[in-house]
């Protein structure tokens, strides 16, 4: 059957709108992947590509910069990816800018990621290759998440084991739910901690006004930090320890004087024939002796106290000193 001229049209209209559309398709599949544009060559290495293909984006700060022109396989860990990138971008790219492999949202084709560099480095000339930066890959995760879901099912189980122990009244936690004595005991015994911690706590403010007072002047301790004071004490010292001397000296002429007298010596020998006369200078010599004990004793007695002690051994150790010399 021939075919009428408006056929003929129609069907000329339809191959050139045909045409048309595949041209228009052509042009957009072509500039989507960077094949009409100015574009260089950058290389990125890496030792797994994460299912990714020739053809898909990459981006440069979240913006399509260009496409995976290649990926070759250079050995069992290392895997060269060639990419387009757009010449108007290419420029701003750095060396020290990271590669990184992602995806397109959560289920989308796998992505070249461009992390820009810092600093003030040059820019990539073409052909350039720029480090590379392998992510955790979705199979790691889902193996992670796989081990934590065991774990957390592992936890749950001896968790509900430990509640079932509580809630029966079974180890210590069971015990002091369940048993109400224990509870009171308990309450008890924090009650007298709490007194206790009272008591200790008002002990040492008391300890720390005592020790900041033994500075005051008007106590014993912080009498003896006055140097004046040490200085007087050390001067009466001396005076009883030379009187001390003195007596000891005088006694013992006095019971030589006395030893003269009994022999029928010296001037006083008239002084024996009289018996009231002797037993009164007997008396005065007994009390003279016990007051000279009296005095050793309390010179002893100095000797040994906290006060006097430093100083008593220092005039020891000057005694020393000059008996070697």
């Amino acid at each position: 059957m021939e075919k009428t001229t408006s056929q003929k049209i129609r069907l000329g209209i339809f191959v050139i709108i045909g045409i048309i559309i595949f041209i228009l398709a052509v042009y957009f599949i072509g500039d989507k992947q960077k094949m009409f544009g100015k574009t260089n060559h950058l290389n990125a290495i890496f030792n797994n590509v994460s299912g990714l293909q020739l053809g898909n984006n990459v981006r440069y700060s979240g913006i399509n910069v260009g496409t995976v022109r290649a990926i070759e396989m250079i050995n069992d860990s290392t895997i060269k990816v060639d990419m387009l990138i757009d010449n108007a971008i290419f420029r701003h790219i750095r060396k020290n800018a990271v590669a990184t492999i992602g995806s397109d949202g959560l289920v989308g084709n796998m992505i070249i990621n461009i992390i820009p560099g810092k600093g003030t480095e040059a820019s990539v000339a073409p052909g350039d290759k720029i480090q590379s930066l392998s992510r955790i890959r979705t199979d790691d995760l889902l193996n992670t998440l796989g081990v934590t879901n065991k774990n957390a099912a592992l936890l749950t189980a001896d968790l509900l084991k430990i509640t079932k122990e509580i809630t029966e009244g079974k180890g210590t936690i069971g015990l002091l739910i369940k048993d109400s004595i224990l509870a009171t005991d308990l309450k008890e015994t924090v009650h007298y901690l709490k007194i206790t911690g009272k008591g200790t706590s008002e002990s040492v403010t008391k300890l720390n006004r005592l020790i900041s007072s033994l500075d005051n002047k008007e106590n014993v301790i912080g009498v003896l930090k006055d140097t004046a004071v040490a200085n007087n004490i050390k001067t009466v010292v001396q005076n009883l320890d030379k009187s001390s001397t003195d007596i000891n000296k005088m006694v013992t002429n006095l019971n030589a004087t006395i030893a003269n007298i009994k022999d029928g010596k010296g001037a006083l020998n008239y002084l024996s024939n009289d018996p009231k006369l002797v037993q009164k200078i007997d008396s005065t010599m007994s009390n003279i002796s016990q007051a000279s004990s009296l005095l050793n004793e309390n010179m002893k007695a100095l000797r040994h106290n906290f006060l006097f002690r430093g100083y008593f051994k220092k005039q020891e150790k000057a005694k020393l000193k000059e008996q070697k010399k």
